[in-house]
């Protein structure tokens, strides 16, 4: 989860009305005082503010914009300071090309009508007024917006108020995650496993949305580094399977051995093609030599989704877009299947054989034998853990006949009675009931995969879908 780290470009502009500066002398340095204080606590964020000033007439708005277009910003935030003319606003919006949101931020949670009402000077109490009238332009922005095609959201409340810097956070969040998926490299290798058409995937149509670069790799290279691991390598890699996992007693030195010379081939193909994810599989004719990689690679590509690169079995690489997304924003993202349904306790257990996300589970994760890859050739080590308990959020990455949408839902990780088969198994309440989730989710047509992360995130996998401009569907 190291990716969520980054700092993200994003652009804040005041706009105001000249004509006031000259009636009000005091009016302008207030306003300006309140951008500044917002800049701050938006660099607080991790945020690289891109501060265009205050504008107030429309040359100055042309000027705001290209002065983000040429710092390359994700998002723009437009602090309305007081009253604006919208004939400032649209060339900023129009020119830009990022979407924008109003910040409709007063000073307090409300004007001190007192104060106001006894300063006695009418000039003055429009002066004071004038600094709380944010309120004022608000749907003048909005309907020109709309008739002219942009794209925008509106947070509403005051300076020093937790929600609005819960949802400003949450707008930066969701552009640092727009940008990380735009920057990343996916690396497929091998094939999808055959006759799972809810997997197969138009990865021209994946490119398009999430700018991700995909970059096929291959097994004889992955082969050619195994083959080079050198002693002391494979020892650094098993004091990481011990420092990382519990390594059940169960687990032959063999085995060990064979995982931990695929973690290095792993960590050293994905450095060679700077990969930010992966989906894999492979079989191959029964005894080909790719077998002995394909049955020893669970652990390596466990470490590496752990640590901000994720990794998807079955060739799903909707999946593990959705996997990367829910890392970018610092939640995790483990790989995830329904296993079954507990209507005794109305939950919905979720799980995988394969790789999993260390750095969410309940615990530490065991490092297990199985004797049997069910419906995959082969036998070697697998993991074994849960999902950290507390609130979760799932998302899978879907294609439908219109193309790529997100399928949102937040639920509980909750503790019970799971299956110790040497997968990740969870149990998962939801609030509109398990079997209402399973029937609204499944109609949404996902594959039968999903990315289960930690924390409730939907509110910024909302924000991501309208950066990206693609629907989202939200179950619970």
């Amino acid at each position: 989860m190291e990716t969520t780290q980054s700092t993200v470009k994003v652009g804040l502009i005041g706009v105001g009305l000249d004509t006031y500066w000259g009636q009000f002398k005091g009016l302008l340095p207030r306003l300006q005082g309140y951008q500044k204080e917002i800049k701050e606590k938006m660099n607080g964020l991790r945020a690289d503010v891109v501060d265009a000033g205050m504008v107030d007439t429309p040359q100055k708005a042309v000027d705001a914009a290209a002065l983000l277009q040429n710092n390359g910003v994700e998002i723009a935030f437009i602090f309305i300071s007081t009253y604006a003319l919208s004939s400032t606003l649209l060339p900023i919006a129009q020119r830009v090309k990022v979407p924008v949101v109003l910040l409709n931020v007063q000073p307090v949670p409300a004007i001190d009508y007192t104060y106001i009402n006894n300063m006695g000077d009418r000039g003055e109490m429009t002066d004071e007024w004038l600094a709380h009238c944010q309120a004022c332009s608000t749907p003048e922005f909005a309907c020109v917006f709309n008739r002219a095609g942009i794209r925008y959201d509106i947070i509403t409340g005051y300076l020093q108020e937790d929600a609005v810097w819960k949802e400003i956070e949450a707008w930066i969040d969701a552009a640092r995650a727009v940008k990380g998926m735009r920057e990343n490299r996916m690396g497929i290798l091998g094939h999808y496993y055959c006759g799972m058409l809810d997997v197969y995937t138009d990865t021209t149509m994946q490119s398009a949305v999430f700018g991700t670069h995909i970059e096929q790799v291959e097994m004889c290279e992955l082969k050619a580094y195994r083959d080079a691991v050198t002693e002391d390598e494979l020892k650094d890699k098993l004091q990481e399977f011990n420092d990382k996992f519990d390594v059940v007693a169960e687990c032959e030195a063999y085995e060990l051995e064979r995982a931990a010379r695929t973690s290095v081939a792993l960590d050293k193909l994905i450095a060679a093609h700077n990969l930010g994810s992966m989906a894999y599989y492979y079989e191959g004719y029964s005894g080909n030599e790719y077998e002995n990689i394909v049955t020893s690679v669970i652990a390596g590509n466990t470490l590496l989704t752990g640590k901000g690169i994720p990794v998807a079995g079955e060739c799903e690489v909707k999946n593990v877009q959705a996997m990367k997304i829910m890392s970018l924003l610092g939640a995790g993202g483990s790989f995830s299947e329904p296993y079954a349904m507990d209507f005794n306790d109305d939950v919905v257990m979720w799980g995988h054989d394969g790789p999993a996300h260390f750095a969410i589970a309940e615990g530490r994760v065991k490092l297990v034998p199985l004797p049997i890859y069910h419906g995959k050739p082969g036998k070697g080590l697998s993991i074994q853990m849960s999902v950290k308990h507390g609130d979760v959020t799932f998302l899978s990455v879907c294609e439908g006949k219109d193309g790529v949408f997100l399928l949102v839902a937040e639920g509980e990780s909750v503790e019970g009675s799971t299956l110790q088969i040497g997968n990740t198994n969870s149990r998962y309440r939801f609030s509109c009931g398990a079997r209402v989730f399973m029937d609204k989710w499944s109609k949404a047509g996902p594959s039968h995969h999903c990315a289960i992360g930690v924390a409730h995130v939907a509110d910024k996998l909302e924000k991501v879908a309208f950066l990206l401009n693609i629907p989202v569907v939200r179950v619970c």
